[in-house]
């Protein structure tokens, strides 16, 4: 065979391999948002009993996550995208292997932060390498495209997937299968990928990095400790007070940074704030109620983790779908209809949920809930990010998918913690249902904001 007919057919191969190399860091991180949920009945004793510590697994790698996302970006532009992704997906690989061989539950929290922080390197870096791989712009937007459809399918995936694994092998097996994936994915990554040129006179704001993360551990610690420990004992006290200083330092000290962590000049923009604002509260009420939910399925109603991840099928199945159809209402009409169409619809969801959730109340049910719950969501969040993209430069969209990113992280941490104390962990009807009015409560907030600050298509 000539030569150039191989060159032709290995250019192709070449590309696939690149793809599956960098959507495999995005498939990881998002799986292990979900998957994670459907185990917590079987953490339970490792954590001797205590719902405050699974709140700290799940919120542990979520704080890590919001808190380091945006300097994960940075560093990835400074020292090379590569070089940062490949630390990010040996960081995280061996961080699962410490999750899965955890003799207790602090060991299991730490790790889980250290994912987190593996995660935070992986995202935005695996984004840059792809932006970096495609120079041209149909072949790039295809390539995104594809990347954002195996990271939805992931998420998607994670509660099924996990109820899968523990059936037959345990809550442990939910991260070691994670050890083969991150193995191919730094042999395909080091084998079919190259370095972007490091801009080494990119500044770090590393006192507000430290300030983020001070401010989101102190917030989230004090509205998980809260009730355990009483909302009088000085150490929720003094969270408190951390957090309200450190939060205003950080405001202070991103105002006067010449390359600060958070932009706060973004949030000048209407449209901006408002996205934002929406995003925080939309993952609030969804990963919050994940995390209920997740209890409740095999506390209450008793069903085994395969079970509980098929119940899941609702609310998750139908995003990709109802993407595809925010995206094309988004594009004729503009992105205020579908994002007050989603949070209308998330709020007759968690209305209803609230309405039968009972002492009797069986799945059959609550299902119907779940589906429009679901699709709330999902017809909400892809104009959400179109609405705020659209408010910044293009060579600032990336900073600007960071903050929201982050936000939306930071919301999901503060919803598994709100609603874990308001409900009881799961095991109380009358918490869930005020857990779910809540849920209610915010999306109304969320529309009067859409309504207010977000422009009709002309």
């Amino acid at each position: 065979m000539p030569f150039d007919a191989c060159v032709d057919r290995a250019v192709p191969a070449r590309r696939a391999a690149r793809l599956v190399a960098l959507s495999l860091g995005i498939v990881v991180v998002q799986l292990d948002v979900t998957i994670v949920n459907v185990a917590l009945d079987q953490m339970r004793d490792l954590m001797d009993g205590s719902v405050a510590g699974l709140q700290w697994v799940v919120n542990g790698y979520a704080l890590a996550f919001a808190s380091l996302l945006l300097t994960g970006g940075a560093l990835g532009d400074r020292f090379g995208a590569r070089r940062l992704y490949l630390a990010g997906f040996a960081l995280f690989t061996l961080a699962s292997l410490a999750c899965g061989l955890a003799p207790n539950g602090t060991v299991l929290i730490i790790a889980r932060v250290v994912q987190g922080a593996g995660a935070a390197l992986l995202v935005p870096c695996s984004l840059s390498l792809l932006t970096h791989a495609y120079q041209d712009p149909r072949e790039r937007a295809k390539a995104i495209g594809l990347w954002g459809a195996l990271a939805s399918t992931a998420m998607v995936a994670g509660p099924v997937v996990g109820g899968a694994l523990i059936a037959p092998f345990g809550w442990r097996s939910i991260f070691l299968v994670n050890l083969p994936v991150g193995l191919v994915g730094l042999w395909l990554t080091l084998r079919f990928t190259t370095e972007t040129e490091g801009r080494h006179n990119r500044a770090l704001d590393l006192p507000g990095q430290v300030l983020a993360i001070v401010a989101l551990v102190a917030l989230t610690g004090t509205i998980i400790e809260g009730e355990p420990l009483g909302w009088t004992h000085p150490v929720v006290l003094g969270g408190a007070a951390l957090f309200l200083l450190s939060g205003a330092a950080f405001l202070l000290v991103e105002a006067r940074s010449a390359v600060p962590m958070m932009p706060l000049g973004l949030f000048r923009h209407p449209t901006f704030s408002a996205a934002s604002v929406i995003g925080f509260l939309l993952s609030c009420a969804f990963y919050g109620s994940i995390f209920l939910l997740s209890l409740y399925f095999q506390g209450l109603l008793g069903m085994s983790p395969l079970v509980t991840g098929l119940a899941f099928v609702p609310m998750t199945g139908l995003i990709a779908v109802a993407n595809i159809v925010a995206g094309r209402m988004a594009a004729r009409w503009g992105a205020r209809l579908p994002i007050m169409l989603g949070l209308g619809i998330g709020m007759a969801g968690y209305g209803a949920l609230a309405a039968v959730l009972t002492p009797a109340a069986d799945y059959g049910a609550i299902w119907w809930t779940l589906l429009l719950i679901g699709c709330g969501m999902a017809l909400a969040i892809p104009p959400t990010i179109a609405a705020l993209l659209a408010t910044v430069e293009r060579n600032r969209a990336g900073i600007a998918s960071g903050v929201l990113n982050a936000v939306r992280q930071t919301g999901g941490a503060v919803g598994v913690a709100m609603l874990g104390v308001i409900s009881g962990g799961g095991d109380s009807i009358a918490g869930m249902r005020l857990a779910m009015l809540l849920n209610t409560g915010l999306l109304v907030i969320g529309l009067v904001v859409a309504v207010a600050c977000i422009r009709p298509a002309r």
